[in-house]
């Protein structure tokens, strides 16, 4: 009878634990935070009415091979409208686009597309990246206010990451953020309980500067972990 009892028992447990896998989120996230990439311009408040994806602006994953900023499907399809006259940052011929990884994943490639023709690929070869990448990319004499397509590979899903950044390319300025606050000083402001932080904020608690993930408030940097949503940045005067 107890034998009767504890298989069925097991059945039930492995089946729970095989849903709760299936439902689990991602654990490999990250988006480009300079230049500013449309989530990274939707988190900071730069531009307004963009949904879910300001509290999340790590999170636009879909299947390799898109074309589309939200990497298609229906998920933060706000990326792709074209008509809300996303923000420029001023760029030369060779620009460095850093990306904050909040979980870092092995990695295939990243590539880099104008137009839809690639301007540059990194391969890292199946290897977990570090918490921030950069890469410098060359723009190939392009001039102009263009659209550039970043995607991060991951090298043991179906899965990539994409970020689009938004450019322009030599002279005729480009199209600068409100200033919505002061300046932070180099260590940043302190950090406050009460405050809301998005993305790319920057704090100074217990003598060292952190940067936040995501959308956060209440959550005190130093003890939110690896994968939490502060960023230790070294310590700073």
């Amino acid at each position: 009878m107890r034998r009767g009892i504890t298989l069925p028992l097991l059945t039930v447990a492995a089946i729970v634990a095989s849903l709760f896998v299936a439902i689990s989120p991602a654990q490999a996230h990250g988006y480009i935070s300079s230049p500013a990439s449309r989530q990274a311009m939707c988190a900071q408040g730069r531009v307004a009415n963009c949904g879910d994806i300001v509290y999340e602006p790590q999170s636009v994953e879909a299947p390799k091979g898109s074309m589309q900023c939200n990497g298609g499907g229906t998920r933060f399809a706000v990326l792709n409208d074209n008509s809300r006259n996303w923000p420029t940052t001023s760029v030369g011929q060779n620009v460095t686009f850093s990306w904050v990884l909040t979980a870092r994943h092995a990695t295939s490639t990243w590539e880099y597309f104008v137009g839809g023709t690639r301007i540059a690929v990194f391969d890292d070869g199946g290897r977990q990246p570090a918490a921030n990448v950069s890469h410098n990319v060359n723009l190939g004499g392009r001039t102009g206010r263009i659209t550039v397509l970043a995607r991060w590979n991951i090298a043991d899903t179906i899965n990539a990451f994409y970020a689009c950044v938004d450019l322009q390319v030599g002279g005729g300025g480009g199209n600068p953020p409100p200033t919505t606050q002061p300046p932070a000083p180099a260590c940043g402001n302190a950090w406050s309980a009460s405050a809301v932080y998005t993305a790319g904020a920057l704090v100074s608690h217990n003598g060292r500067r952190w940067q936040a993930q995501w959308w956060t408030q209440g959550e005190t940097p130093g003890t939110t972990g690896e994968w939490g949503v502060w960023r230790d940045q070294g310590a700073c005067g």
